[in-house]
């Protein structure tokens, strides 16, 4: 007779509707709470709880000590946070809209990115900066850039973009207990998306630097991260509602830009053959450029086409009224796997890359 003691059933857990706002608000409450080392400062941050009101009630928990408003000076409050992360602290600073963080750069740059090299490895840098990032939101020019290729092409930065409620704290979480600093970007648009959530779940802290596959597929793999994760799961669903052509289309989540889960990625492409890759940030020198050439590098045996982007356009951010032309849409996602399946002769179409500026859709 087994000897194995029974073990008491897993208790379900305790799902509440909750939005990715909130989610990060919870995640910055549950460090501060836990490590009195963890601050956040920023334009706003303190009495109106931020623009977003992402750090609402913060500052009246916590005091005025570890939630502070600071100056419109970007530059200053990443070179203070830059100080306070040498002396032990955990800074987490917002730079309020992702163009307003360009005054900030040289000090990510020149300093943040490079203190860990620059002393071997003998001093860290757990500093985590937040943008909000990213359009859809109607918002004038400097309020809805997508800066990423900037952080991305910085060595010494983590960058990671959350698409959903769950690893928006997760994420948040393991970018504040990080010893290297992290620039963490905020999709503006999916602030108010809602799921059933429970930050008490044994994975609600995901490592940086792994992605996960949001849908299974098998025609064609589609790589994308932050705001552009529920649009290519828009699309993969209307080719399962349509029947359009027998398509079944695989999403990946990266979640993390850099590092960049290449093993995952890889994975998915040499089963499906085909790739697209989505993002907001303009074609091109985007992240979509990089993430093409792994790719090829890593399956160019199992490709059955080349490697295609729909991104934003070479352009400044349009006018509100004109956003919705230039973000990628479900429209330009299909056409780009249209083109991905069934085009005979890529390279000699209307549509082929040097018709369509090199496979940018």
């Amino acid at each position: 007779m087994s000897t194995a003691t029974r073990q008491p059933a897993a208790q379900p857990v305790d799902r509440k509707p909750a939005t990715m706002g909130q989610a990060l608000g919870r995640a910055l409450r549950d460090a501060m709470a836990d490590d009195p080392d963890v601050h956040v400062f920023g334009e706003d941050v303190g009495t109106l709880g931020g623009v977003f009101r992402v750090t609402d009630g913060l500052a009246a928990q916590f005091g005025p000590d570890r939630c502070t408003d600071t100056p419109l000076a970007e530059a200053g409050i990443l070179g203070t946070a830059v100080g306070m992360a040498m002396y032990g602290l955990r800074p987490v600073v917002e730079m309020q809209f992702d163009a307003f963080a360009y005054p900030g750069f040289e000090q990510l740059v020149s300093h943040v990115a490079r203190m860990r090299n620059r002393t071997r490895g003998r001093m860290p840098m757990p500093l985590t900066v937040r943008v909000p990032y990213g359009g859809g939101i109607g918002g004038v020019e400097h309020h809805s850039d997508s800066s990423e290729a900037y952080y991305m092409a910085t060595p010494g930065l983590h960058v990671v973009a959350p698409a959903t409620v769950a690893d928006a704290y997760g994420l948040l979480r393991a970018a504040i207990a990080s010893d290297d600093p992290v620039v963490f970007l905020e999709p503006k648009r999916l602030y108010w998306s809602k799921a059933d959530w429970n930050p008490q779940e044994p994975d609600a802290v995901p490592g940086i630097g792994k992605a996960v596959v949001r849908r299974r597929g098998s025609s064609a793999t589609l790589i994308t991260y932050g705001p552009s994760v529920p649009v290519c799961l828009e699309a993969a669903e209307a080719t399962r509602e349509d029947g359009a052509e027998g398509w079944d289309l695989e999403v990946i989540d990266l979640r993390s830009l850099v590092p960049f889960d290449e093993e995952t990625v890889a994975a998915s492409v040499r089963r499906t053959g085909r790739a697209v890759v989505v993002h907001e940030s303009p074609g091109f020198a985007g992240p979509g450029g990089e993430i093409a050439a792994r790719i090829t590098e890593r399956c160019f045996h199992h490709l059955e086409a080349p490697v295609l982007r729909v991104a934003g356009f070479d352009i400044p951010y349009p006018p509100p009224m004109l956003e919705q032309h230039h973000l990628p849409g479900v429209d330009r996602i299909l056409d780009a796997v249209a083109r991905l399946q069934w085009e005979s002769d890529y390279t000699e179409s209307p549509g082929s890359a040097e018709g369509r500026g090199g496979g940018v859709v």
